[in-house]
């Protein structure tokens, strides 16, 4: 291997985010919901960031979607969730969407997002990642959406990212640990959650020198 400096003009440039994470876009979600059982509590709530490179190869997130959510017919609600989450379904300015156009809404920013970065798929990342993802499964099923962008079962974990990076699997904490500041208040608001997963999983993965590359 040669020790040569390699002129500024010569550098290798950043990996673009199509070859980032092998064709796939991290996209960060949160979702509020019912309770605990995808297949038998409503979904909500629901936020995503796309995430992009900035100009130091550094990934950055970028514009949020998000959408209120009317519950599906037949879906559940376990009050103790409400009380959690603090969200009043019944709210006036709440402007919940149905739940196949929440999931367009939030889907079609996605797609641009991927064209953009000539990606072939996201890929969602989340603290408690198949949380979320299972609830997105349950409502592209129960809507019968054709145009899922994420990948069927594959995600990256800020748990287990902020457990190694940090020794804390608790969102509030992780976030903390990774010198941000965390507004008690806000907390359970998709969007709000979303953001500062999207700022912890930027932090530890900027924090890797590179990308180890296999061979070929």
């Amino acid at each position: 291997m040669s020790d040569v400096a390699v002129p500024a003009d010569q550098a290798v440039p950043h990996l673009p985010m199509c070859r980032r994470f092998r064709g796939f876009l991290p996209v960060v979600v949160d979702v509020e919901t019912g309770g605990f059982d995808a297949r038998r509590h409503a979904l909500l709530e629901i936020a995503a960031i796309p995430l992009d490179i900035d100009g130091d190869g550094r990934l950055v997130p970028g514009a949020s979607a998000h959408a209120h959510v009317e519950p599906a017919e037949g879906m559940e609600i376990d009050p103790q969730s409400l009380e959690v989450t603090g969200i009043d379904i019944h709210h006036p300015f709440r402007l919940a969407r149905v739940e196949r156009d929440a999931l367009e809404h939030v889907f079609a920013a996605v797609r641009v997002a991927l064209k953009h970065h000539q990606c072939q798929r996201a890929i969602l990342v989340g603290h408690n990642a198949h949380f979320d993802l299972g609830f997105v499964n349950a409502a592209v099923e129960r809507s019968g959406h054709k145009r899922n962008p994420f990948h069927p079962f594959s995600v990256f974990d800020t748990v287990t990212l902020a457990g190694v990076a940090y020794g804390q699997t608790v969102l509030a904490r992780a976030v903390q640990a990774a010198g941000y500041d965390w507004d008690q208040s806000q907390a359970h608001s998709a969007l709000y959650d979303t953001q500062q997963t999207a700022r912890l999983f930027c932090r530890i993965a900027n924090a890797w020198p590179a990308p180890l590359q296999s061979p070929g």
